[in-house]
């Protein structure tokens, strides 16, 4: 007599070597939002005082050759220049996750991608309906969309939460996918003037360099002239640069050996993400914050005058309202459709948590409402408000939520950290063969 299947299981703890691969990446980014936070506060404060007129000098400097058509300021240039070292850093880490990760088997990846498209959906269906009849304020219907993983793992590094690995891998992941869909968004509804023959001209580059890494030729004085040609081609194109970022990503070989997937760690993205990682979290990310941060507030009437605002609302609202409904609704239908349970250790409260964690947008969803209205500064301040207010927000929210459930989290934590026969790992993945 045949013993019957196991339950399918959502949120499920994966292998050792992903959950090991998941805590050095978020080593780094956790240190990354601290910084990020430190640089945003820096900005804001310094937009408020006697002071403000020389931080919006530095914003508003502008440097660059002429002649390339790169004669911009340094608010562009973080936007454009230093976010896309942060998009190639996604490239990386999404094509490593489908290609050698445990997402590489659809059905663990299939709820990360649904739960990001549920996030994605749920805002802009609320900023939608904050702002239906607002005149072409619904061209900003995506900046509630995206998710800053620095910034909420800064949240969870100030709380010391004990989150299990199954739930940081699920808000990583989730965070990668909703930054992937979220330059796809950019580059199709945020382009108002396309330049084929640029765009068309870009891929020459791009090919090069894929050609290049393919080969394993790491050679700095090849590689990042490829990469810089290629960025200004896209850049000159139309559709925002840091679309080249994602796109160089992808063509880094994650397989040393294409036969062999136990080999993955050998791979390229490996070496590219240990060398860029450090730069885009502790550098690239910050210095975008700080010069897309300050916003004047003008008091409290001010404050409370952009808080009335239609498009400060349905950015604040939707943040935080309409991520989590979208996260939680989407991981919830999915685990019904598939009769998949939650694992043991987990309630579904600990998924509203990361549901309210992926409401913490403020790196891209401050780079959307530039793109969104880059001719109304007075809205583009709005959306810097309702980005900041509905962040801050989210991140109370999942302070709660965290502190209530974080008892738990230390049990969960100490099981998995715990190995009696000292063979460097954890027992509980070793418990059953899917998790070694």
């Amino acid at each position: 007599m045949n013993s019957p299947k196991p339950r399918l299981r959502v949120l499920s703890r994966g292998s050792w070597a992903e959950a090991r691969r998941i805590t050095a990446v978020l080593r780094t980014e956790t240190a990354g939002g601290a910084l990020l936070i430190a640089a945003a506060v820096i900005g804001l404060v310094w937009a408020n005082t006697p002071w403000s007129e020389a931080y919006e000098t530095i914003r508003n400097f502008e440097i660059g050759p002429e002649s390339l058509h790169l004669h911009l300021a340094l608010e562009a240039w973080a936007a454009d220049g230093l976010l896309a070292v942060f998009f190639f850093v996604v490239g990386l880490e999404l094509k490593r996750e489908f290609v050698a990760g445990d997402l590489r088997d659809i059905r663990r990846a299939a709820l990360p991608v649904v739960a990001a498209i549920g996030g994605m959906a749920g805002p802009a269906l609320i900023f939608v309906a904050f702002n239906s009849g607002n005149g072409d304020a619904v061209h900003g219907w995506a900046i509630p969309t995206a998710t800053d993983i620095a910034f909420a793992l800064a949240v969870l590094a100030v709380l010391s939460s004990h989150l299990p690995t199954a739930l940081r891998t699920f808000l990583l992941t989730l965070a990668v996918v909703d930054d992937l869909l979220a330059v796809s968004v950019i580059a199709i509804f945020y382009t108002e003037e396309l330049h084929l023959p640029y765009l068309g001209l870009a891929a020459i580059p791009l090919v090069l360099f894929a050609v290049a890494v393919q080969r394993r030729i790491s050679s700095v004085w090849l590689l990042l002239p490829l990469a810089l040609l290629t960025w200004w081609l896209v850049h000159r194109s139309g559709v925002h640069a840091t679309v080249a970022g994602i796109l160089l990503g992808f063509t880094v070989p994650v397989l040393h050996d294409s036969r062999d997937s136990d080999a993955a760690s050998r791979g390229a993205t490996e070496r590219f993400e240990h060398f860029l990682r450090p730069i885009s979290a502790g550098f690239a990310v910050p210095v975008f914050a700080f010069l897309a941060a300050g916003v004047t507030i003008g008091g409290l009437s001010g404050l409370t005058d952009s808080l009335a605002d239609r498009v400060t609302l349905g950015i604040a609202v939707g943040l935080v309202a309409g991520k989590t409904l979208g996260i939680l609704t989407t991981t919830y239908l999915t685990a019904k459709l598939t009769r998949a349970e939650l694992d043991d250790d987990l309630r579904w409260v600990d998924v509203g948590a990361v549901a309210l964690l992926g409401g913490i947008g403020f790196t891209v969803s401050l780079l959307i409402g530039e793109l969104a209205f880059a001719d109304d500064p007075t809205r583009v301040d709005r959306v810097r408000i309702g980005v900041l207010v509905g962040t801050l927000a989210a991140a109370l929210l999942a302070t709660v939520v965290l502190r209530l459930r974080n008892q738990s989290y230390r049990r969960i934590a100490e099981e998995e950290t715990r190995d009696e026969d000292h063979d460097g790992i954890p027992d509980v993945y070793q418990r059953h063969p899917e998790h070694r």
